[in-house]
């Protein structure tokens, strides 16, 4: 029984030096980040950027992957199902928080089913429609919805989105109910925004900015507590009359259940870096975010942030009565 007992003892510990080895050496090859959402969104957007600074810090390139569908939820579970080895992450938006709500059975367990590196930003809302849409500020489009309410549509990339989110929020604020539309994706739902198809939409500045500054939709408010210095004189929600109308699409990155910390620690010190980067902050600020700090940028942070999250969000979808499946 002694010599079971030390043989059993010696492999636990060749394990954990492999463990502890390999850690040190990480990463040897290419990573991939997984991102939930189709290719030229917000989202993928951010990761991007992101990635290719990382990748420069880490010495192996970080490849984005687009795993699009099912509100973000079939990306996710692809990284909750990969080898905990970090050569898999996922960088996710408040999707991530919403989806424990909005999706009544899913294939991993939102808080449980992963590790945390750390948020990458927090980005603005702006409530927007088709630039012909006759209201001026946003009091005379919350007044013209109302006025109008069977026959207004709101635009949005899909069940989960960060625009269906939004949207939720608005309609909640402003107490009225409306037709939505979702899309594959934040580039149709934006197209047909474009066209005409649809009155409304309320999403990122990651996707909105250069529409805005082009004239070719109309922008009513910005959904942060301050205005924004890509656009000094786009009234805050709260400045505009709807106080309670406050949201930013926070981005994290994580990684599977089980990989070590030691890479998890490598993962958020290069994304701290990559957020230094003067790169990504001044195409952050042309998007209209910043880039987290070195606090947020860390697996204690993000963890804390999804939490207090998912608390948020489920009296706001359950309220709503609007499930994904």
């Amino acid at each position: 029984m002694k010599t079971l007992n030390a043989l059993l003892g010696a492999v636990a510990a060749l394990s954990l030096f492999a463990v502890s080895a390999n850690a040190q050496t990480y990463p040897e090859r290419s990573i991939t980040m997984v991102v939930p959402f189709s290719a030229g969104g917000p989202t993928d957007t951010v990761a991007r950027l992101v990635a290719e600074s990382m990748s420069k810090d880490l010495g192996q390139q970080i490849i984005v992957e687009n795993v699009g569908g099912a509100g973000g939820t079939l990306g996710a579970g692809r990284v909750a199902q990969a080898d905990p080895d970090g050569y898999t992450v996922l960088l996710h938006h408040i999707g991530m928080a919403t989806s424990a709500t909005l999706y009544r059975k899913l294939a991993y367990d939102t808080l449980n089913s992963f590790e945390y590196v750390g948020l990458v930003t927090e980005v603005p809302m702006t409530i927007v429609a088709r630039k012909d849409l006759e209201p001026t500020d946003l009091k005379g489009l919350v007044d013209y919805v109302k006025a109008n309410k069977d026959t207004v549509t709101v635009a949005n990339a899909g069940i989960g989105a960060a625009s269906h989110l939004c949207g939720m929020m608005f309609m909640s604020a402003i107490e009225t109910q409306l037709t939505t539309v979702p899309y594959k994706g934040t580039g149709p739902a934006m197209t047909d925004l474009l066209g005409g198809q649809v009155d409304i939409m309320c999403d990122q500045t990651t996707n909105t900015t250069k529409q805005i500054q082009g004239g070719t939709i109309k922008a009513y408010a910005v959904t942060s507590p301050q205005r924004l210095k890509v656009f000094p004189d786009l009234p805050t929600t709260t400045e505009a009359g709807l106080p309670n109308l406050q949201v930013g699409i926070w981005h994290g990155i994580y990684a599977p259940k089980g990989t070590p910390a030691e890479v998890t620690e490598r993962l958020s010190k290069s994304l701290q870096v990559a957020l230094k980067d003067p790169n990504v902050v001044a195409r952050f600020g042309e998007l209209g975010t910043e880039p987290s700090s070195d606090v947020d940028a860390t697996p204690a942070a993000l963890k804390a942030k999804l939490e207090s999250e998912i608390a948020r969000w489920k009296p706001v979808i359950e309220a709503a009565g609007q499930y994904a499946d």
